[in-house]
């Protein structure tokens, strides 16, 4: 009985100690949050080019920095998986966020989606099987013991939802690895170090311009839309998200979400957005816009909880 009663205390101690750490960090996070000395934490991950997205991040900063007098700084991770943690443990306050990033992000961390993107009015994209045109791959049947070019284990297009087609299919390739990008992905196979890369795709503009992935590297390799090509698509996948940390106070928090959605309807936001991640604009979400994800990954045979560990 007194070892019980023991056991009780310690577990009513450790609970309590928690409690007292966790609200210890969000006084800390929150104290003068929006000041010089603790600006807010915006987090965007290296999706494409590290340079060109922290250029487009400060950009956005900047602008918010303008309109709401709050102090903003802009960090891009090396990985997915660095941004979802820094979420987590207060040291980012709003992430950029792909789509299953954020729902693994929201597992974990129970951060809370605000915004998701637009292209070209949809509000959904896929993700794309990409090979060099003279490579002979015109499906998945034909990527059996190829070298497969992912970008991230977090990102939907880029990883989970092709390899669990490929999966699907019975299709083993001979090796798989992780670029870290969609562009560097995309040039592994341009380059020839990879027979077949996953990153995402959205359909062309009204001028019939692409707007995948392969877009992005137009300016420095002219030939890239030629030489690489789309020879495979997964299922519809729900945007990429703005999402903002548990525990932010909330009056900053609505005016931080008042001034970026409308920034994000101006020109100059249009054009940094564009820039950033081809983002034509910003509409609210909620969190039952990513079930349709999470039923996905279910239909994989995937658990969520399995992939966070």
């Amino acid at each position: 009985m007194r070892r019980s009663l023991a056991i009780l205390m310690i577990l009513v101690l450790l609970i309590g100690s928690g409690c007292v750490n966790e609200a210890n960090r969000i006084e800390k996070a929150n104290k003068d949050l929006g000041s010089k000395r603790n600006p807010i934490k915006m987090y965007f991950v290296p999706s494409l080019e590290a340079g060109k997205v922290v250029a487009s991040g400060e950009a956005i900063a900047k602008a918010l920095e303008k309109e709401t007098g709050y102090h903003f700084k802009v960090a891009v991770p090396t990985s997915y998986a660095a941004v979802i943690e820094a979420l987590g443990n207060y040291q980012a306050d709003i992430a950029w966020l792909p789509t299953f990033a954020y729902v693994l992000a929201k597992e974990k961390h129970d951060v809370e989606v605000k915004f998701m993107t637009v292209r070209d009015s949809l509000k959904m994209y896929r993700g794309q099987f990409i090979a060099r045109a003279d490579s002979g791959i015109k499906g998945v049947e034909d990527m059996q013991g190829k070298v497969i070019a992912y970008t991230d284990a977090s990102s939907a297009s880029g990883y989970i939802y092709p390899s669990a087609m490929l999966k699907d299919k019975g299709i083993e390739p001979s090796q798989a690895r992780f670029t870290g990008s969609h562009s560097a992905a995309i040039l592994a196979v341009y380059s020839g170090t990879a027979d077949v890369g996953c990153t995402y795709w959205s359909p062309p503009d009204k001028e019939g311009n692409p707007k995948d992935a392969r877009a992005t590297l137009v300016e420095t390799n002219p030939d890239i839309l030629e030489k690489v090509i789309p020879v495979a698509f997964t299922e519809w996948i729900p945007n990429d998200t703005v999402t903002f940390r548990k525990n932010l106070p909330k009056d900053l928090e609505a005016k931080v979400l008042d001034v970026l959605y409308s920034f994000s309807k101006t020109e100059h936001g249009h054009k940094i957005m564009y820039d950033l991640y081809q983002i034509d604009g910003l509409e609210p979400a909620t969190d039952k816009d990513y079930d349709v994800v999470r039923k996905a990954v279910e239909l994989m045979g995937l658990d969520i909880k399995t992939l966070l560990k």
